[in-house]
C-alpha cells in the first residue's frame, strides 16, 4: 500500500511538473488586430529584393497591402507617419523548411507534434496541429522571419506542408496557404555504416526496397481511388470517401507540388525519377548533393531548398565548407534554389545567418538575401502575395537597423499583413531581467 501512495504522489508531482511546463511554454505576446489605417514608413532605405533598392523611399500600406513605393508618395492625411530615416525596410524573411509551432522542447514529448504513426499519411495537416501560443513564435519573428514553412514528419508520406505567418490566435489566422505540398520522406538508396544502433547493411536494404514498393503502391492506390471516385456519377458505383487517397489529389492532379526530403545524389536521384514515372511536380528539400545533379535538376526544372547550413559535412572525405559553399556551387551552376534554416523551431530565429554564412562563402550578398525571400517564396509557390515589396503584395515586412545578413543589425518593427506585431519574448524579458541585476 505504501509503495502504491509512493508511485501515486510520484506521478502526480511528474503530472504537476509538465502542466507547469506547459504553462511557462505560453507566450505572453498578444496577437495583432487588423491594420485599421494607412501606415506610412518614410525617409527609410527600402529593399524590393524583386528589383534595385530605393534610398529615402517612403512606403506606404493599408487594409494590409502595399499600395505605393518611392521618394515622392503622397501620403493620406489619417495615415500614421513612420519617421525612418537611416533605417532599412526588407520584406518578410521566409523559412522553407520548418517546425515551429509544432515542436517545443523536443525532449518533452507533450510538446512535440511533429509525427505521426505509420508509413502513409498523407492526410495528415501540419496547420491544424500548429501551437499558436508557442514561445518559440515570438522569439523566431523578433529577427524578421515572419512566415515558416511547416511539415509533418515520420514514415514516408509524411502529410501536407503549409506556410503560416508567425501572428495570431488560433491557426486559421496564421495560415497563409494550405495545402502547400505534399512531403515525402524519400528512402535512402545508399546503405549508411558506422554510427549507434545502425541497422545492418542486409536490414538496410531490405527495409530500403520495402518503402519503396509501398510508394509506389501508395501512388497507384490513390489514382485508382480517384478514378473511381471521380466516375461515380457516370458508373453510378458508390465509393466511400478514403481521407488518405483525397489528400493526394492536388499532387497528383500537379495541383501542388512534392516535396521530397533527400540529400545523398542517388536518394535524389531516385526521387527525381520517381516523380518522373508518377507525373509530379518536384522539390528537394535538403539537396546536400544536388550540385551534383545540377544538369538533371535544371532540366526537370526542379528547385532545391537548401537545409542545415550550420552543420558539419555529411562525409569524412568533404572539405569544411562544404555547406557553407553549397549555395554558391548551385547559384553558378544555374540551379534554382532557396536558403532554410535545420528545421527546429528553437533555432529559427538564425535563419539570416545561414543566409550571411552563404555569402561569406561567395554567394552574392544580393542573391543572399533573396535565397530567403523571393526565391523561398516563389520556391513555394506564395510569391504572389509575399518574399518582396511591391504594390499589390501583403503588407508583411520589417524595419531594420541595418542589413538583417549581419548579426549586429537590430529588427525595429515588423509587420504582418499591415498589423505591427509585437517584437517582445521570453528573451527579451530575460535579457531585461538580468540587465537590471548586473545593473545593481
Amino acid at each position: 500500500m505504501q509503495s502504491q501512495n509512493i508511485s501515486r504522489l510520484t506521478k502526480l508531482f511528474a503530472l504537476g511538473g509538465l502542466m507547469l511546463l506547459s504553462l511557462n511554454a505560453i507566450s505572453q505576446e498578444v496577437p495583432s488586430p487588423k491594420q485599421s489605417k494607412p501606415i506610412a514608413i518614410i525617409g527609410a532605405t527600402v529593399h524590393p529584393v524583386s528589383g534595385d533598392d530605393i534610398p529615402n523611399a517612403t512606403l506606404l500600406f493599408e487594409n494590409g497591402k502595399i499600395k505605393a513605393i518611392g521618394t515622392s508618395v503622397s501620403i493620406p492625411q489619417d495615415a500614421e507617419r513612420i519617421d525612418a530615416k537611416g533605417k532599412h525596410v526588407y520584406p518578410a524573411l521566409i523559412n522553407a523548411f520548418s517546425s515551429v509551432g509544432l515542436q517545443e522542447i523536443g525532449a518533452v514529448d507533450m510538446t512535440v507534434d511533429l509525427n505521426e504513426t505509420g508509413l502513409l499519411n498523407p492526410n495528415i495537416r501540419a496547420e491544424v496541429a500548429v501551437n499558436a501560443e508557442s514561445q518559440l513564435i515570438p522569439t523566431t519573428r523578433a529577427n524578421g522571419v515572419l512566415i515558416s514553412c511547416i511539415y509533418p514528419r515520420g514514415g514516408l508520406i509524411t502529410g501536407t506542408a503549409a506556410a503560416i505567418e508567425l501572428d495570431g490566435w488560433t491557426w486559421e489566422e496564421m495560415t497563409l496557404r494550405a495545402p502547400l505540398a505534399l512531403a515525402i520522406n524519400f528512402p535512402r538508396i545508399t546503405p549508411s555504416s558506422g554510427g549507434f544502433f545502425r541497422q545492418s547493411r542486409e536490414e538496410q536494404i531490405k527495409t530500403r526496397d520495402r518503402n519503396l514498393k509501398e510508394l509506389a503502391k501508395a501512388f497507384a492506390d490513390a489514382r485508382a481511388y480517384l478514378k473511381a471516385k471521380d466516375a461515380e456519377s457516370t458508373s453510378g458505383t458508390f465509393h466511400e470517401t478514403d481521407v488518405r487517397w483525397e489528400a493526394m489529389r492536388g499532387a497528383i492532379e500537379r495541383k501542388i507540388p512534392v516535396h521530397f526530403f533527400a540529400d545523398e545524389e542517388s536518394q535524389i536521384e531516385a526521387a527525381v525519377a520517381f516523380a518522373e514515372r508518377e507525373k509530379l511536380r518536384a522539390v528537394i528539400i535538403g539537396g546536400y548533393d544536388a550540385w551534383k545533379l545540377a544538369p538533371l535538376l535544371n532540366a526537370k526544372k526542379i528547385p532545391v531548398v537548401v537545409t542545415k547550413i550550420h552543420r558539419l559535412p555529411s562525409n569524412r572525405s568533404d572539405a569544411y565548407d562544404a555547406l557553407y559553399s553549397l549555395p554558391k556551387k548551385l547559384y553558378d551552376l544555374g540551379v534554382n534554389f532557396c536558403i532554410a534554416d535545420n528545421g527546429s523551431g528553437e533555432q529559427e530565429r538564425n535563419l539570416p545567418y545561414n543566409a550571411g554564412t552563404a555569402a561569406a562563402y561567395g554567394l552574392p550578398k544580393a542573391e543572399a538575401l533573396k535565397a530567403i525571400t523571393l526565391s523561398s517564396a516563389k520556391v513555394l509557390g506564395i510569391d504572389d502575395r509575399v518574399g518582396s515589396l511591391e504594390v499589390g503584395k501583403d503588407a508583411t515586412l520589417f524595419l531594420s537597423s541595418g542589413d538583417p545578413l549581419e548579426i549586429l543589425s537590430q529588427v525595429e518593427m515588423a509587420f504582418i499583413q499591415g498589423k505591427r506585431v509585437e517584437l517582445t519574448s521570453k528573451h527579451t524579458r530575460l535579457y531585461e531581467k538580468y540587465k537590471k541585476r548586473y545593473g545593481q
